[in-house]
């Protein structure tokens, strides 16, 4: 059985590291790359369907024509991999390998090698080689406090890129639209919670620590989107506590 990947692409013409994927799948018989071009406005898509060109039955690239998000950008990847009877386990990494293929195959194997285990989701708070800005580190120790109040779950890192799941469980994280643009893995670990409970979700999750995770300039997420993360986390709350239907 195969394992998907879906990679999130907006705007990445300049930075996205072709050759890396390319190397990558034509050495990875049982891996299938999704890119998922979400709207962007430079040559980004072009630049996939080169990928594309390169392992036609390995890579797919889906172009979603208005930008919409990383959450929904991830979510139609998710869906496309689903319909594909070959793939097993369905994970995402970021465009810019912050999270490198190393990392990920190890999230894999452990996802195989425990039948009951439905997520593994990598932690740059217990890696090896974990580079980020000092303003970047603050923020995320202040946006962490709030998530563990929101979820009531011992997770040291909601928020990483690179996460892996079984194809069993894609309809529960992944069916419905989310409500926020990029705290969606808040959203996903809600989702699972309410499916298994506070204290099964522990047992069928399991946290684990890159070896490496770089921050790349450049992100997408700018100074007043990060500033308007505790206004997007509460209204997470309230909508999940209140108006969600499961």
């Amino acid at each position: 059985m195969k394992t998907g990947i879906i990679i999130p692409c907006y705007n990445e013409a300049e930075r996205l590291d072709t050759l890396a994927f390319v190397n990558f799948i034509l050495s990875e018989e049982d891996y299938h790359l999704c890119f998922v071009n979400d709207g962007s406005k430079d040559n980004t898509l072009e630049v996939l369907e080169n990928i594309q060109r390169e392992c036609p039955n390995q890579v797919s690239v889906i172009d979603v024509k208005n930008n919409k998000g990383k959450a929904e950008a991830v979510r139609a990847g998710a869906r496309y991999l689903y319909n594909q009877n070959e793939v097993e386990f369905i994970g995402f990494i970021d465009a810019d390998l912050s999270t490198d293929f190393r990392d990920f195959k190890k999230l894999v194997q452990s996802l195989k090698d425990d039948s009951m285990l439905e997520l593994v989701y990598g932690s740059r708070r217990k890696g090896g080689e974990i580079k980020r800005n000092f303003f970047r580190e603050l923020l995320s120790n202040a946006i962490k406090s709030i998530i563990y109040l929101i979820l009531g779950l011992p997770i040291e890192d909601t928020q990483c890129g690179a996460k892996v799941f079984r194809r069993s469980i894609i309809p529960v994280a992944y069916d419905k639209s989310f409500k926020t643009r990029w705290l969606f893995d808040v959203e996903i670990f809600i989702r699972l919670k309410h499916k298994f409970g506070k204290k099964t979700i522990m047992e069928v999750t399991q946290e684990q620590a890159l070896e490496r995770w770089i921050h790349v300039e450049d992100s997408k997420l700018g100074l007043k989107d990060s500033l308007m993360i505790p206004y997007k986390l509460m209204t997470i709350w309230l909508v999940y506590s209140f108006a969600y239907k499961y």
